[in-house]
């Protein structure tokens, strides 16, 4: 089987998954949240509750509304959102830029990071440096990235404030006064991006101390879960057959290492890289909502706060779509990199 046929075929898969997707995003809708919470506050009449069940076609039997849930995604109607006041979709897309800059930040340092830590422990297999980068990837794995980011706040903006010495802001995608003194037209969205088109440089420059503290704190777990992967991809390859033959020919050793090792080495590692990056597109809520960073993550968070069920359901059917088809980018990916895989 060829690589485009592969490809189809992992496509067509996707559909029982997607409807998997959707009929539990419609169990969700109906059986845990309230789908009237949108609509209906506790100003709202009841004598007209019934008449917005009628007009959402919640009188209808289930098999009729699922109908009805699986047109409004198609059709991209996806309701109000109570907390952002517009259409959902609109309010997502609205905060999607965000979320993607944040989101590609962290992987950029990850993968900054964390390959190079992962190669160095393996080439230093049972040594102190090794040692010290596994207690460091252990350590990314293992603390939760709430108190991470608390500390980071702490430390780089309170505590270097009050000693007088150079710090970053807390929260907060741009500083709205210097924002307002140097307007930014909207473009792509990324507000990094679009100040450096059109030569903002004072934005662009407050827009990348506003992202440090939240991308590193998102960073710091997947930094862990990189390295460990390319320390133990590396060590198997090192221990490979041919391998050891091109040291038996007496070739360089650095030839050896980033000519035939690093990049059989690699493949696992991108494959996990891929993964997490579609992880990071669904929305690091938690991350967004310590740093106030406005995401679709803290925008969910908001939806939950005010039983906003429109724009939760949204979020949650955006980011498990995201991530199927970033899996599915992936798996190609892996097939096209590693000709022993069997399509």
């Amino acid at each position: 089987m060829k690589l485009y046929e592969y490809a189809i075929r992992r496509t067509l898969l996707l559909v029982p998954v997607l409807i998997g997707v959707t009929i539990l995003t419609f169990y969700l809708s109906r059986i845990v949240l309230n789908p009237l919470g949108a609509y209906v506050t506790e100003r709202t009449p009841p004598e007209l509750i019934p008449a917005i069940e009628k007009k959402l076609g919640l009188d209808k039997p289930f098999y009729v509304q699922y109908a009805y849930y699986l047109r409004d995604l198609i059709t991209m109607d996806w309701g109000w959102s109570k907390v952002a006041h517009m259409p959902v979709l609109e309010a997502l897309m609205y905060r999607f830029p965000a979320t993607v800059e944040l989101a590609v930040t962290a992987f950029l340092i990850t993968i900054a990071l964390g390959i190079p830590l992962g190669i160095l422990s393996a080439l230093k297999n049972n040594t102190l440096i090794d040692h010290i980068i596994r207690i460091i990837a252990l350590t990314g794995i293992s603390i939760p990235v709430f108190w991470l980011g608390l500390t980071l706040q702490y430390t780089f903006s309170y505590w270097l404030k009050t000693n007088g010495l150079p710090s970053l802001p807390s929260s907060g995608r741009v500083d709205p006064v210097l924002l307002q003194a140097h307007p930014v037209n909207r473009i792509t969205g990324l507000m990094i991006l679009d100040s450096l088109i059109q030569g903002n440089f004072i934005v662009a420059l407050d827009a990348i101390s506003h992202i440090i503290l939240p991308s590193i704190t998102l960073a710091f777990l997947n930094i862990g879960v990189v390295t460990r992967v390319a320390r133990s991809s590396m060590l198997e390859v090192l221990r490979q057959d041919y391998i050891t033959t091109a040291r038996a020919y007496g070739l360089p050793r650095r030839i050896v290492i980033y000519k035939y090792a690093l990049k059989n080495a690699m493949i696992p590692v991108a494959t996990i890289s891929g993964l997490m990056f579609g992880g990071l597109l669904g929305g690091a809520v938690i991350t967004e909502t310590i740093f106030a960073f406005p995401g679709m993550g803290q925008l969910t968070v908001m939806a939950i706060t005010f039983n906003d069920s429109n724009t939760i359901l949204a979020f949650t059917v955006l980011a498990c779509f995201i991530y199927v088809f970033v899996n599915l980018a992936v798996d190609i990916i892996y097939a096209w990199l590693d000709p022993r895989i069997k399509y």
